[in-house]
């Protein structure tokens, strides 16, 4: 299995991991594993969630546009405060 070696980790990162892993009652191996593993995995929902939007914007697809207030009718608004 590969090996990583961080060098110059801030310390306050490595308080929360090692916080964290005691938390979870895991080794602090295990739990940066994990946090790795979740931060990837966020990333990719992330860029898939972007090119959806994309792919709507792309199309003029708005999503619950009938929900949207008017406009013109908060323009009034904000002018009559």
């Amino acid at each position: 299995m590969p090996t990583i070696q961080v060098r110059n980790l801030p310390e306050h990162i490595y308080r929360k991991i090692v916080e964290r892993a005691k938390a979870k009652r895991n080794s602090i191996t295990s739990e940066t594993i994990y946090l790795l593993q979740r931060s990837l995995e966020m990333d990719d929902n992330k860029r898939e969630q972007r090119l959806a939007l994309i792919k709507m914007m792309e199309n003029n697809q708005v999503p619950n546009a009938n929900a949207l207030p008017d406009p013109v009718t908060l323009i009034r608004e904000d002018r009559e405060r």
